[in-house]
């Protein structure tokens, strides 16, 4: 798969909603692709503490894409506009989203970065302001590079545990238990022969013999 590089200049946003009443918004936007659960690439800009509703930045921005899914309409820039909070949470200003389809019809010489404006659009969907920033697509990317920088660390699956923990040992077994013993094949020991019979036996034949 190709990939290329979008190079973006986030330049400033204009009159958008104001968030906080009681003070000045202090404003940051957060650049990505979706699209694509394989590459995923979000960068902030710094906050800007005194722009206002009318923040600008300057910052620059690199994003690879796949080139074949942008072309299919699959890939969309997304620029998030959000409030820093000194005490509560983040809040959202509005977004910007952009098909990098579009923007692959409109690279120009492929040299020189372009300049463009989109309308910001509210949490509500409602329009509400506009977001200034150039453009320039590069060369193709290596894969394996993309890959790499979506997925920093290896997954690693652990081990299969044993049924019982290290240094477990059967438990003997409770007092007074004997275990059976094994069979084995044996003929009985015969039984004895009882002493009064023994005696009747002696004297019938002593008899016998006197005759």
């Amino acid at each position: 798969m190709v990939y290329k590089t979008l190079q973006l200049n986030l330049t400033s946003a204009k009159d958008l909603n104001n968030v906080n009443l009681f003070s000045k918004m202090q404003v940051y936007a957060v650049a990505s692709i979706s699209g694509n659960p394989f590459n995923n690439q979000k960068t902030k800009t710094p906050v800007d503490r005194e722009g206002g509703t009318n923040p600008a930045w300057n910052f620059s921005v690199k994003l690879t894409f796949s080139e074949v899914l942008a072309h299919h309409n699959r890939l969309t820039l997304e620029i998030n506009l959000r409030c820093s909070g000194s005490l509560a949470t983040d809040k959202d200003v509005g977004s910007v989203q952009v098909p990098l389809g579009e923007l692959l019809k409109q690279t120009g010489d492929g040299k020189t970065f372009q300049h463009v404006s989109y309308q910001v659009r509210k949490p509500s969907g409602k329009p509400k302001g506009s977001f200034n920033f150039s453009y320039k697509i590069t060369d193709q990317v290596n894969q394996k590079a993309v890959e790499s920088a979506s997925s920093p660390y290896p997954v690693v699956y652990p081990p299969p545990q044993s049924q019982y923990p290290a240094g477990y040992t059967y438990p003997s077994p409770p007092a007074g238990y004997f275990y059976p013993p094994q069979n084995r094949s044996v003929y009985p020991a015969p039984e004895a022969v009882p002493v009064a019979m023994s005696h009747l036996i002696f004297f019938v034949l002593r008899a016998f013999l006197s005759i």
